[in-house]
């Protein structure tokens, strides 16, 4: 069997360092925000993992649908003998890409869990003996630097998660993506596009309250990791649909006026009834619109591809 090594290039406690700093200074400021990354506990990507099968939420299911019809197009487009995966998780998406790519060598997958990294890399292997694993515990946010596998390389980030970040740390992260490529690298970026209010609404709002729960979860999380004293029937959940910026907010608006201890940070935090307290973005885009931010990263747009029904985007975009 090849080898599966590991690498950790994220601190030891980074993770509580950050949430710390995230919890100080989002709930501190006017308005409350946190960053959609604390929703992912174990529980919360139990949750992730069940909206993704609701009849409601359909980038999961759209975006196999393109990498299922195009990843022969995909491997014959980039040669790719090294596959990053950027925010990899259960990998499971990615399969498809690696069963197309004859010539693949090396797969690095990139994610903050190690036990993911752990799962994911055991069961590929498990089906692809001959594959080397390298995976990487890091922030993919953050910068990084890669093992030295051979080229070409393709990088994915999948998922529609870019659209998590706001604009001008799109425009960081792209840069850094392209700093790990050579020219005539590529990078392979799923988007989710700009449709009718209805249907994006109800993705992230649906029938069954899952998402909601989801929303939730980061109270609890908060509740477990800085002792805070969190009521989630204290909020509701609510899924807002940004016109102008053309974004979907998740947030958790306050049903009272409440008072929260978290111990941990020696805070008190006041929530007047109604306030809002946002915890995602999820930034809906145009091709027009992709082809313009990967140019500034010194991307350029080389294949478009959509699902059947234009709900949901794959670039291939070559390093310049």
């Amino acid at each position: 069997m090849s080898p599966f090594l590991m690498t950790r290039t994220l601190p030891e406690h980074a993770t509580e360092a950050d949430l710390r700093a995230d919890v100080l200074h989002g709930l501190t400021r006017t308005p409350k925000a946190l960053p959609p990354k604390w929703f992912y506990d174990a529980r919360g990507s139990e949750l992730f993992e069940e909206i993704t099968r609701l009849p409601e939420y359909y980038p999961t299911r759209a975006e196999r649908e393109i990498l299922l019809a195009r990843a022969p197009e995909i491997a014959d487009a980039t040669g790719a003998r090294t596959l990053v995966e950027l925010g990899s998780g259960s990998s499971e998406k990615t399969r498809h890409l690696i069963e197309a790519l004859p010539g693949l060598h090396s797969y690095v997958p990139v994610d903050v869990s190690e036990s993911a990294l752990t799962r994911a890399a055991e069961a590929l292997l498990a089906d692809h003996p001959g594959l080397s694993v390298h995976a990487l515990i890091a922030d993919f946010t953050r910068g990084l630097a890669l093992p030295g596998t051979p080229g070409p390389r393709l990088a994915a980030f999948l998922g529609g998660t870019i659209g998590n970040l706001l604009p001008a740390e799109r425009t960081a992260f792209l840069k850094s993506v392209r700093s790990l490529l050579s020219p005539g690298d590529a990078l392979l970026l799923g988007t989710d596009l700009v449709k009718d209010e209805a249907t994006l609404v109800a993705a992230y709002d649906d029938a069954r309250g899952v998402t909601a729960a989801f929303n939730k979860n980061v109270l609890a999380v908060m509740n477990r990791e800085l002792d805070a004293d969190f009521e989630p029937d204290d909020f509701d959940h609510v899924a807002r649909w940004d016109r102008e910026q053309e974004w979907i907010e998740m947030r958790l608006r306050a049903r009272t006026a409440l008072t929260v201890k978290i111990r941990e940070l020696d805070l008190v935090v006041h929530f007047e009834a109604g306030e809002e307290m946002r915890t995602e973005v999820s930034a809906k885009f145009r091709q027009e619109g992709v082809r313009a931010e990967l140019a500034g990263a010194g991307l350029a747009l080389t294949q478009w591809w959509t699902d059947e029904a234009g709900r949901f985007a794959l670039s291939l975009a070559t390093a310049v």
